[in-house]
């Protein structure tokens, strides 16, 4: 352990937040040392949970003083092990966890103030109770934050509709390297007084400050939901579905998601009650969702404009959820696409983002590299089509080795992010870049962009102690 992390200076650092929200026990740090996919493993020899922001900020205060580095926690949902400490045991580790405040909700200017450790199921509660919605949904919404969400610019189902996180930030409280605050909680929708220095903190993953809490925009809750599951034969069918959604599904789309089939074929063999909503086999399904203000008439509006797919041949057959436990039945089916992979074996990850018109060709020719490279290897490739962003899986051979599989993880990014590359798209459409992806930035960033981002890094945190060796 280096000396900076001495007894006595963690000692100093426990006093801080209290001796029960100091964890030193080995047994008890495991939950926030590992991420769920068991990818990323890390030491710290503190874990510390602060209940204030002014905590925080001694926090960042006696670690400026002493050149501790730092790892801030949300909820630990993250993919990529921007969260997780580094295996050295000399950073320790702030959990966000107590700082679960909802602080205010205005249904008037439709915005609501949270800490950073409110889970977005919780906003999604509040905002509810309200009348109002906040949009954002990830699958693990019960256990994902806030904090973790603003850190790595979360997207999920609704970006189509409503943006990325990023869309959805109005203010924040941020806890800067020294122990400043800036009490950046403002609730406007104009504000042209320089620099809009929020966007600075939203997708750094906490390697310029720490996100203590944040005004979130809401909107009307829809009055009519209309849910849809659609065969189609390939995604530039799915595609031309899209646009005629657009033009003509009675309301705006809030969902449009893109599933092969082999998809729906892994979660019906290994998930509980989980049955295809189609008597038919498509090669491509897609989910869509309209939602309206109005009342009713969502579902006649959904009929006719899957009528006009159907005749343009955009639509091979479709069912309209009948209820809302129908609706959800089409939901789960998308939710637990990345859940039943893990039943066939190794799977190796990539997500990536392209443009919307070319998600098509960028799908032939990635299925076929992949094909090439790993005879045998099954493409699951899944995503939100409607902002581009697809989550490019690849399960192993059937009856081949898993190891000998993972062993090409490598290999493979390299060959998916290379057409990526060509299609000038992104290596992370909304995962963020962690550890797993630091070592990629180079090679699908511009020089100068990447020459910015070290010069703002620099800046606000000059002694490199915020989450050190993640995102540059």
């Amino acid at each position: 352990m280096s000396a900076l992390l001495s007894p006595e200076l963690l000692a100093r650092f426990a006093a801080l937040v209290g001796e029960r929200y100091a964890i030193a026990d080995a047994d008890a740090q495991q939950p926030f040392l590992k991420e769920w996919r068991d990818r990323y493993h890390g030491k710290t020899p503190l874990v510390l949970l602060p209940g204030t922001v002014d905590e925080v900020a001694a926090i960042l205060k006696l670690a400026d003083e002493t050149d501790t580095p730092i790892v801030p926690q949300g909820g630990n949902t993250g993919l990529v092990g921007g969260q997780v400490p580094h295996a050295e045991g000399n950073e320790l580790l702030i959990s966000l966890k107590r700082l679960d405040k909802v602080r205010a909700v205005d249904p008037d200017s439709n915005t609501i103030d949270v800490e950073a450790g409110v889970t977005l199921q919780r906003v999604q509660e509040a905002a509810e109770a309200a009348g109002r919605l906040f949009p954002l949904t990830l699958p693990s919404e019960g256990s994902c934050t806030i904090g973790g969400n603003i850190g790595t610019n979360a997207g999920g189902t609704g970006v189509i509709a409503y943006g990325n996180t990023r869309d959805l930030v109005m203010g924040l409280e941020v806890v800067l390297p020294g122990g400043r605050i800036w009490h950046g909680m403002r609730h406007l929708r104009k504000d042209n007084t320089g620099y809009d220095l929020k966007n600075l903190f939203i997708g750094a993953e906490g390697t310029l400050g720490i996100v203590t809490a944040a005004v979130l925009k809401l909107f009307p809750r829809p009055r009519s939901v209309g849910t849809a599951f659609i065969g189609v034969d390939n995604p530039a069918a799915a595609l031309a579905l899209l646009n005629v959604a657009r033009e003509n599904g009675g309301g705006t789309v809030t969902a449009f998601e893109l599933m092969p089939r082999i998809g729906i074929d892994f979660v019906i063999r290994h998930v509980a009650d989980a049955r295809d909503p189609i008597e038919g086999s498509y090669p491509w399904y897609v989910l869509l969702e309209v939602s309206t203000s109005a009342e009713g008439g969502v579902n006649e509006a959904l009929e006719a404009m899957l009528m006009t797919a159907y005749e343009r041949g955009y639509a091979r057959d479709a069912v309209i959820a009948a209820s809302l436990d129908q609706a959800a039945d089409f939901w789960r089916l998308r939710e637990l696409l990345s859940e039943s992979q893990r039943f066939e074996g190794g799977s190796i990850k990539h997500d990536v983002s392209v443009p919307i018109r070319l998600v098509p060709a960028f799908l032939d020719k990635a299925i076929a590299a992949v094909e090439a490279f790993i005879p045998g290897a099954r493409p699951l490739p899944f995503g939100h089509l409607g902002d581009g962003n697809i989550h490019f899986n690849i399960s192993q051979p059937v009856g081949g080795d898993k190891q000998a599989f993972l062993d090409k993880w490598e290999k493979a990014n390299e060959i998916v992010h290379a057409i990526v590359a060509e299609f000038r798209g992104s290596i992370s459409a909304e995962h963020g870049i962690g550890q797993a992806k630091r070592k990629l930035l180079p090679g699908v960033k511009d020089p100068v962009e990447l020459e910015m981002m070290r010069a703002i890094k620099a800046t606000l945190d000059p002694k490199g102690i915020m989450n050190p060796g993640k995102v540059l």
